[in-house]
């Protein structure tokens, strides 16, 4: 029944070599409530939910469903007992069809003990969950078509379709557009309705807020306070967060904006509708790029770095024609890019930190024709240090660590290279409050130095909070420029020009 406890963990524990991830942690989730967790990056909220979820096996501890102690095994076991998990990074089989992703595993067969699947079955039963969420998408479409968003709807959709009586939504909307966020909050509230108990994790304010009964927040892997979400207040979350006020949500900096550094005359694109995108970058100056989903800001990021094919267009550095075919190239031009998906190209998940940082620059740590292991890890713990990045050591797997840490991983990475021109496609997505507030003390240092930076986020506030000018980008073209004093409705205007 709605308001039940639905969920309770008790005293639960976890440690890893040289970390204690959770210690003593107890949360309840009532049915027919949206639970939000929240708490820094590394805090062990998601160290929790896998222990939930049988992804960890707890050191200690007890979990209670529907009033009865389970212990799952695996991720399969907590589904088929009723509980699901939709994780920030997407895993999933991109060469296959939105119904057989959904089905994986499960496909429905016209005989069960026969191996031949009922695939017009799985079609069905696909478009019907789709059909019941609002979601308009071909269940024969091959995911590696689709974008991120809606990859991450299909998820959403998947989880749902198990009839789970509790749903984890990691970073949920931390890839989706507004529209696509509102049509999820739309979806919470109906399983919300049907009793479902919804545990949310996210670093957004707003929304938390907005959708949560109650929130929860958690600190270095402990619980610190479960309070009613109408009672709470965003100034005091940010406190509980991180053990300290946090008056300013975007530092100061000294705007001293250089000569031109890179011009980009017609950029297009061979394989997307990015279409003859020209535009100039100056020493020192942070420029956003804003728009809709699809509007093709990755592509022109991807585009000036070399890992998509340009059609057409040129770009001069210094005023020096330069063509940047390839990311190897573009290293050697001082171009720098951290891409949106963390998992699948950002990081090297089976590497240590170490591996990770000096990836790109290995060239440096050559002594001859061997690399120093030495130096490599002088370096790597400097970085660590200077980015207070939450490790054991430099050795740990970087698969082990939280978003925000992998996040921090990546920059350092790119520092080491020295960059003149900075790439950044949702740098802070999935990362709490207060690592974001370091990522953009780095943005901003770079910046002072002169190095260019261009800054992708579907964030306004941050947009306008970091930025010296906001390009908007509108289906594949160049829609307008504005000042970071616009509004937030002639930002969005501009969006929609060529939609």
């Amino acid at each position: 029944m709605k308001n039940d406890v639905l969920l309770r963990m008790e005293n639960i524990s976890k440690s890893f070599p040289g970390v204690r991830a959770l210690n003593n942690v107890s949360f309840e989730l009532k049915g027919g409530t949206t639970h939000a967790l929240m708490g820094e990056n590394g805090a062990g909220k998601s160290t929790l939910m896998k222990c939930l979820f049988g992804v960890y096996e707890k050191d200690s501890g007890e979990i209670y469903l529907d009033g009865e102690a389970v212990e799952f095994k695996n991720s399969k076991d907590a589904l088929n007992h009723g509980v699901a998990m939709v994780h920030q990074e997407l895993n999933q089989a991109l060469k296959l069809t939105v119904a057989e992703n959904m089905w994986l595993g499960r496909f429905p067969r016209y005989v069960e003990s026969l191996p031949f699947l009922n695939t017009r079955e799985m079609i069905r039963k696909t478009k019907e969950v789709l059909l019941s969420l609002g979601i308009d998408t071909d269940p024969e479409m091959k995911m590696e078509r689709m974008s991120v968003s809606e990859r991450q709807m299909i998820e959403i959709a998947k989880a749902v379709s198990y009839n789970a009586k509790v749903i984890v939504f990691d970073e949920p909307t931390s890839s989706l557009n507004g529209e696509e966020a509102e049509k999820l909050f739309a979806i919470i509230e109906k399983l919300k309705t049907d009793g479902c108990g919804i545990i949310y994790i996210s670093h957004k304010m707003e929304e938390i807020l907005r959708i949560s009964d109650e929130v929860t927040v958690m600190r270095d892997g402990v619980h610190i306070a479960t309070r009613d979400a109408k009672s709470i207040t965003t100034d005091e979350i940010i406190r509980l967060m991180v053990g300290r006020e946090l008056t300013e949500r975007y530092p100061e900096r000294k705007r001293n904006i250089g000569k031109p550094l890179l011009e980009a005359r017609g950029i297009s694109a061979e394989y997307s509708h990015l279409s003859d995108v020209s535009f100039t970058l100056h020493r020192g100056e942070i420029l956003g790029i804003s728009g809709l989903d699809g509007a093709g800001r990755t592509e022109l990021l991807e585009n000036i770095f070399g890992t998509a094919t340009r059609k057409s267009g040129e770009l001069f550095l210094d005023g020096k024609k330069i063509r940047n075919d390839n990311p190897r190239e573009s290293i050697k031009n001082g171009f720098a890019f951290v891409t949106e998906e963390r998992r699948s190209a950002g990081i090297f998940g089976i590497l240590g930190i170490r591996e990770n940082t000096v990836i790109s620059s290995l060239s440096s740590f050559l002594r001859g024709p061997l690399l120093s292991k030495r130096l490599m890890n002088e370096k790597t713990k400097e970085y660590i240090k200077r980015l207070n990045i939450k490790t054991p050591s430099e050795e740990t797997k970087i698969r082990s660590l939280s978003g925000g840490n992998q996040q921090k991983v990546i920059f350092a990475r790119w520092l080491l290279t020295e960059p003149t021109v900075l790439l950044l496609d949702e740098p802070t997505r999935g990362i709490d409050v207060g690592a974001k507030y370091e990522i953009y003390q780095l943005i901003g240092e770079l910046a002072e130095r002169g190095c260019g930076v261009i800054l992708v986020s579907s964030e306004m506030p941050e947009l306008l909070g970091l930025c010296d000018r906001i390009m908007v980008m509108s289906g594949g073209r160049l829609a307008g420029t504005v000042e970071p004093s616009a509004s937030q409705e002639e930002i969005m205007s501009l969006a929609a020009k060529y939609v």
